[in-house]
C-alpha cells in the first residue's frame, strides 16, 4: 500500500473484513510482502527503495504484535481505606506522639498519617518475631516453586507490572503523596518513571545478566569447559525507608522476583499505610501473571520488627538507611553470616568551576533546585553540598536564592502549582534541621532564603512544612558540611580562588571529598573534559559531569550505591541482579560427544605418578607440568617434558 500511494497517490478504501486468525494474518502479511518486492523490482527507484524499507518495518511491527504474548491487564481499585475522602472532617493525628520521651508510638500498632494535613489515615499492627518467620516461611515456600520459573515467565511478570504502573499512574502517585507528602511531580519522577526505567531494563536484559556464562578454561583443562550459573539466594529480606514508598518497594522486588527469589519487605513506620494498596496490587499482580501470590510479603512495625526480619533466617538482606542503624543490622547479620547491601545516604557534592557563562548559570541554578527541592530533599542520592568557584558564585547565589524564594510550600495533594510538600517525619525532622542551620550561622553563614521552622499563625504549621532554604558562605567548620540533612537546604560554598583553574580545581575537589560520605556527585564546567576531570576526582561510589548526580540512576544499567559511610555493596544493574543470587561454578567434559568411547576415555583421570599409593615420583610429575605448561623459554620447557618421562618411569 506504502508503495502504491508513492507512486499513485492514495488507494481506495478498502472493504470491512473480520479480524482474521494469525495464522491467515500471517499469510496476508506474507503475501503484501511479496507484492512489496515484485512491484519494488519491476521500478527501481528510490521511491521504491523508501517503500520496500517503510515496508519491511511494517510487517516487522505487525508480525511483532501478532506473535507477541499479550500482557495481563491488573485493575485494582483505590478503595476508601487507602485513598480517604479529604472533608475536614478527617481525625488529626497528635503529633505530641513523635517527641514524647518513650510514648512516640504504642507499642502495639503502627499510626499511618498524611504529614501535609496532619489527617489520620489508620493504623497498622506491629509485625511480631513469629509473624516475621511466618512471612518468610510463605516466602519460602512459594519460591521453591518460582526457582524453577523460565525467563519468558519471569518478563511476563515484569510485563504485567509495567502495565499496571504505566496504566495506574495517577492512582499510584497519590497514594504516595498521601503518605509522605511529597508533591505529584516529585512522585511521578520519583516513584513511577524510575520504575518504569527499572522494569523496562530488566525485561530487555536481565536474562542476559543471569544466564549462565562461559569462562575460559585453565590450562590443565584442556578437555572441560566451565562456566558460572547464577542460581537464586532464596529469599530476601529488604528493611526500607520511608521517602519513595512506591519506589522503595517495587525497587527490590524487580530485582528479587527476576533472579528466582522471594522477598520479604519489612516498610517504615512511617511509610506503613500504602502498603494496603501497593501490596493488593502486587498480590493482584502475580496471580494474573501465573505466580505464586506468596512471593511477596510485607510486615509492618518498629526496630523490633526489623530486627526480627535479620534474624529470620532470610538468605540475603537489603538495608537502606543511616550509617548508624546500618551498622546494627550489620552487627545482628553476623551472628548468622546473613550478607547484607547497606545503602546508607550520603551528602553528595555539587562542583561548579571557575569557567562557565552566565547562560550555562542559568540552566545550572535550575538544575542544582530540582536536585535539592525534590521530594524536599529528602533523597539518599542528592546534592548537599554545593561548592561555588569564585568567579562564579555571586551569579550563582543570586540565582539559586531567586529562585527558592518564589517556590510555593503547602499540601501539595490537589494543587499543582505547589513546589515542594511536607517532610514527612514531622517535627521530630525539622529539629535536626533547624539545629544544623543555626550551627551554620553562628559560624559565619549567611541565610539568603528561609531557615525557619513555621510556628503560630503560619500556615505552614499546621501541617509538617520547612520552607526551602538557601544557606551561603557556609564554613567548613560548620557541622552542615558533614551531618546528613536529608531536606530542602541547599548549602553554599565558596571555592577561593587560587590564581589558576587547575588550582582552583583542586580545592573545589579537596572541599568536596573531606566528608565521611561518599555515594554520589557532580561537577559542572563551561568544558565539557573539565568536568569530567573534577568528577573522576570525586570520591564517590557514583558520579556525572555537567548533570545532576541522580542522573545516574535513569539507567539502570548501572549499579547503585557508594563507599566510606555511604556502604557497600550494590543494587540495580548487572551487579545488582546478579547480587541476589549465588554465583555457582561448573565444570564439566566438553568432548563427551565424540564417537566410539573417545568421549569416555578423554575424561579426567589420574596419572600414575599421582595415584595412590605413592611410588615417589609425585613431586617430580607436578614440577615437571609447571614447567612445561608455565615456564618461559624452550629450555625450561624441554626440562619439564625431561621431569615427566622419568617421573612416569618410576
Amino acid at each position: 500500500q506504502i508503495h502504491t500511494y508513492m507512486r499513485f497517490g492514495p488507494p481506495p478504501p478498502l472493504p470491512p473484513v473480520a479480524t482474521p486468525d494469525l495464522a491467515s494474518a500471517l499469510a496476508t502479511l506474507a503475501a503484501a510482502f511479496a507484492d512489496v518486492l515484485s512491484a519494488a523490482a519491476a521500478d527501481i527507484s528510490w521511491q521504491s527503495a523508501a517503500a520496500l524499507a517503510a515496508s519491511l518495518c511494517c510487517v516487522y511491527l505487525l508480525g511483532a504484535v501478532l506473535l507477541s504474548e499479550p500482557t495481563p491487564r491488573v485493575d485494582v481499585p483505590v478503595d476508601e481505606d487507602v485513598e480517604p475522602k479529604i472533608d475536614g472532617s478527617t481525625a488529626k493525628f497528635d503529633a505530641a506522639l513523635l517527641t514524647a520521651e518513650g510514648a512516640r508510638r504504642e507499642p502495639s500498632v503502627v499510626y499511618c498519617w498524611d504529614p501535609s494535613s496532619m489527617d489520620m489515615l489508620g493504623t497498622l499492627p506491629v509485625a511480631s518475631a513469629e509473624d516475621v518467620a511466618a512471612a518468610v516461611g510463605r516466602a519460602r515456600v512459594a519460591q521453591a516453586a518460582w526457582a524453577g520459573s523460565t525467563w519468558g515467565a519471569r518478563r511476563r511478570l515484569l510485563r504485567t507490572m509495567l502495565r499496571f504502573v504505566t496504566e495506574n499512574q495517577r492512582a499510584i502517585a497519590r497514594v504516595a503523596v498521601r503518605e509522605s507528602g511529597k508533591t505529584m511531580v516529585d512522585a511521578i519522577f520519583g516513584e513511577i518513571l524510575v520504575t518504569c526505567e527499572k522494569l523496562k531494563w530488566t525485561i530487555a536484559h536481565g536474562e542476559a545478566a543471569l544466564r549462565p556464562e562461559r569462562r575460559p578454561t585453565g590450562t590443565l583443562a584442556m578437555t572441560k569447559r566451565v562456566k558460572v550459573e547464577w542460581r537464586p539466594v532464596g529469599v530476601v529480606g529488604a528493611i526500607v525507608p520511608w521517602n519513595y514508598p512506591f519506589h522503595n518497594v517495587f525497587n527490590p522486588v524487580i530485582s528479587a522476583l527476576f533472579a528466582g527469589n522471594g522477598i520479604v519487605i519489612k516498610v517504615s513506620e512511617y511509610a506503613s499505610w500504602s502498603t494496603l494498596y501497593y501490596g493488593r496490587a502486587l498480590r493482584a499482580i502475580l496471580a494474573a501473571a501465573g505466580a505464586p501470590t506468596d512471593l511477596v510479603q510485607f510486615v509492618t512495625g518498629y526496630g523490633s520488627t526489623g530486627a526480627a526480619l535479620v534474624g529470620s533466617g532470610v538468605d540475603k538482606l537489603i538495608f537502606v538507611g543511616s550509617p548508624s542503624v546500618g551498622g546494627h543490622v550489620m552487627r545482628a547479620a553476623a551472628a548468622s553470616l546473613t550478607p547484607v547491601v547497606l545503602e546508607l545516604g550520603g551528602k553528595d557534592p555539587f562542583v561548579v568551576c571557575d569557567d562557565v557563562s552566565e547562560a550555562e548559570l542559568d540552566r545550572i541554578a535550575q538544575v542544582a533546585c530540582r536536585g535539592v527541592f525534590q521530594n524536599m530533599g529528602q533523597n539518599c542520592a542528592g546534592p548537599e553540598r554545593f561548592f561555588v568557584a569564585d568567579a562564579a558564585y555571586a551569579g550563582f547565589c543570586s540565582r539559586v536564592g531567586a529562585i527558592a524564594s518564589r517556590l510555593k510550600c503547602g499540601p501539595p495533594l490537589d494543587d499543582a502549582e505547589v513546589d515542594c510538600g511536607a517532610i514527612t517525619m514531622g517535627r521530630r525532622q525539622m529539629g535536626h534541621y533547624q539545629a544544623l542551620v543555626d550551627d551554620a550561622v553562628s559560624k559565619g553563614a549567611r541565610l539568603l532564603v528561609g531557615g525557619y521552622t513555621p510556628s503560630g499563625d503560619d500556615p505552614l504549621a499546621a501541617g509538617s512544612f520547612y520552607p526551602p532554604t538557601v544557606i551561603v558562605d557556609v564554613p567548613e567548620s560548620a557541622d552542615i558540611l558533614q551531618t546528613e540533612i536529608f531536606g530542602p537546604i541547599m548549602c553554599v560554598v565558596r571555592v577561593a580562588d587560587c590564581g589558576a583553574a587547575a588550582a582552583n580545581d583542586d580545592e573545589a575537589v579537596r572541599l568536596a571529598n573531606n566528608c565521611d560520605f561518599a555515594l554520589s556527585s557532580c561537577a559542572f564546567a563551561q568544558s565539557a573534559p573539565r568536568a569530567r576531570a573534577v568528577a573522576a576526582r570525586l570520591e564517590a561510589g557514583m558520579s556525572a559531569s555537567n548533570d545532576l548526580e541522580g542522573s545516574t540512576y535513569l539507567s539502570q544499567s548501572l549499579p547503585f550505591g557508594g563507599r566510606k559511610q555511604s556502604g557497600f555493596d550494590r543494587f540495580a544493574g548487572i551487579e545488582g541482579l546478579r547480587g541476589l543470587t549465588t554465583p555457582r561454578a561448573v565444570c564439566d567434559d566438553a568432548l563427551e560427544w565424540l564417537p566410539f568411547g573417545l568421549g569416555a576415555l578423554l575424561r579426567t583421570a589420574i596419572p600414575p605418578p599421582l595415584q595412590y599409593p605413592s611410588r615417589g615420583g609425585g613431586f617430580d610429575f607436578a614440577s615437571g607440568l609447571i614447567e612445561l605448561f608455565y615456564g618461559e623459554g624452550v629450555s625450561l620447557k624441554l626440562r619439564g617434558v625431561a621431569k615427566l618421562i622419568g617421573a612416569a618411569a618410576k
